[in-house]
């Protein structure tokens, strides 16, 4: 059983200890890069409807990378906003080349 995180300072280390393999990292990615292109679509087009896709697309790719990569339940279910802030910490951490794709 996990430990109860108090602070999303505490949970990060935790939830990079849960995306260790390359391919998930780069489906967390894919999924990230993919809702910021859909809320700019939304945005630029003034189209709702695409933000609906927004959920189905993070977690989708997330998810495959979880479940078929990393063999493991995503902290998603157990911590939602956590999570989630992780989610956008690994991308542009990521992105600036702060983490690499290829965990070591």
């Amino acid at each position: 059983m996990e430990d109860r995180f108090n602070s999303f300072r505490e949970f990060y280390p935790y939830y990079l200890t849960e995306h260790t393999h390359t391919t998930s990292r780069i489906l967390h990615f894919t999924g990230t890069l993919l809702v910021f292109v859909l809320l700019i679509m939304a945005i630029y087009y003034g189209n709702g409807w695409l933000l609906l896709a927004i959920p189905v697309v993070g977690y989708g790719f997330a998810w495959v990378g979880h479940f078929f990569f990393e063999k493991n339940k995503p902290a998603t279910f157990r911590y939602p906003l956590f999570s989630l802030a992780s989610d956008f910490k690994l991308f542009f951490e990521l992105l600036t080349g702060r983490q690499k794709f290829k965990s070591s």
